[in-house]
């Protein structure tokens, strides 16, 4: 029998494994994120003020990367998205690039624009929408020159 702590062990494994495949390879080379385009979101915690890096699947408006706050369509936001929330400068990796950035959490039509391109990409994100009653967030990722 699994509890939830074997599959908070097991999410952490994982993740740690992707993580450390995006760092040497510049992409996931095992689990559910082959073949997907990710970066590595590096939040400052909201109330542990601790780093905490997240791997997440993410799409493009024009130079900058976008991602949602899906959770797989969780009834509750990623705890990520409450850091940026406290914290909007976090740091990016991807295509073998690591830089500061501004999360800028978008609203209204470019949300649902954002949100439609994301979708395209990444299909499987239309199913997240399903199971959940809230709106997912699409959040930009500027760079800081």
């Amino acid at each position: 029998m699994t509890t939830e702590t074997d599959s908070r062990a097991a999410w952490h494994a994982m993740t740690e494994t992707l993580i450390s495949d995006i760092r040497a390879h510049g992409e996931a080379q095992s689990g559910p994120f082959v073949g997907r385009p990710v970066l590595l979101l590096t939040t400052t915690g909201a109330k542990t003020g601790e780093p905490r890096i997240a791997p997440l699947v993410f799409s493009r408006d024009g130079d900058n990367p976008v991602i949602m706050a899906s959770k797989g369509g969780a009834p509750a936001h990623p705890a990520w998205f409450a850091n940026i929330q406290a914290n909007p400068i976090v740091t990016v990796e991807a295509g073998g690039e690591k830089y500061q950035a501004r999360a800028v959490i978008t609203e209204g039509a470019e949300r649902d624009r954002l949100w439609a391109a994301h979708v395209a990409l990444n299909p499987g994100f239309a199913d997240y929408e399903k199971r959940t009653t809230r709106l997912i967030p699409a959040i930009r990722l500027e760079r800081i020159r």
